[in-house]
């Protein structure tokens, strides 16, 4: 057996004006206080790859334009929305708000393991990813509904935060039913 590499016609690229317009996942991520802009722009890239609806951008966590997130992003920052907020509070209030769901990916006490998680498909979510160093804030934890766990098994017990949002993306993105009509 032999593989080619498709093109960027056979992979069925969209527009930027198309992606805009198109159906989306009823998923915001929520990012607090992110330092890295590599990280922000790799989340970004992620999001434009399975249609999220939009990304909130909170405290310390730079916004477009910028060098950094450009590098990571390829392009993502034009084709998915975004938001900055002052605090992570507010983002979740508004969210709150409009009747999403507050899911913390976060090692804390009573969290679910991401196997176990389970998505109503006819609800809107939102997912905080905190801090590189501190996780989560506090005062954000507390306005979870609840929080989801990815198991790890090594001696590290963290994952890059971008990697986190890949995993909890593509898990969302079944959970929810693939979303076939995209």
């Amino acid at each position: 057996m032999s593989f080619k590499k498709l093109s960027l016609d056979q992979l069925n690229r969209i527009s930027i004006e198309s992606f805009r317009e198109s159906d989306k996942m009823p998923l915001v991520l929520v990012l607090d206080n992110l330092r890295s802009q590599h990280n922000t722009g790799s989340i970004f890239r992620t999001a434009d790859g399975f249609r999220v609806e939009a990304i909130h951008l909170c405290g310390i966590t730079a916004t477009p334009p910028t060098r950094e997130i450009h590098k990571a992003a390829l392009g993502a920052t034009d084709s998915v929305r975004w938001q900055y907020f002052e605090n992570t509070r507010d983002s979740i209030l508004q969210l709150k708000s409009e009747g999403f769901t507050i899911i913390g990916i976060e090692q804390v006490e009573n969290s679910i393991l991401v196997d176990e998680f389970r998505a109503d498909t006819g609800g809107k979510y939102a997912m905080i990813f905190g801090n590189e160093v501190h996780g989560i804030e506090d005062e954000a934890l507390e306005l979870c509904d609840f929080c989801v766990e990815i198991p790890q098994y090594g001696t590290k017990h963290s994952l890059n935060v971008s990697v986190s949002a890949a995993i909890m993306i593509w898990e969302f993105f079944k959970q929810a039913g693939n979303f076939k009509a995209l």
